[in-house]
């Protein structure tokens, strides 16, 4: 498999789509297929989830790292 850096820049070839002119690789810029009309852009999460979802993942980071304690990977 050929590596392209895409140095001779993208074609629009459809609404959203563009493609590689050296190797034809296909990029999406717009991802409005995969959102139903009508959502919005941006969704901002009030501060009591933002708050949840940092001490979620505090919590699963704490367990992986005791779970890897057990496992002999840490000193």
């Amino acid at each position: 498999m050929r590596h392209c850096a895409h140095r001779n820049g993208w074609v629009d070839i459809d609404d959203g789509v563009q493609r590689c002119e050296d190797c034809g690789t296909r990029r999406f810029t717009a991802y409005g297929a995969l959102r139903p009309p009508g959502l919005p852009e941006t969704v901002t999460p009030s501060p009591r989830a933002r708050g949840r979802a940092d001490r979620s993942a505090a919590r699963l980071i704490s367990r992986t790292a005791h779970h890897m304690c057990r496992w002999g990977f840490a000193a």
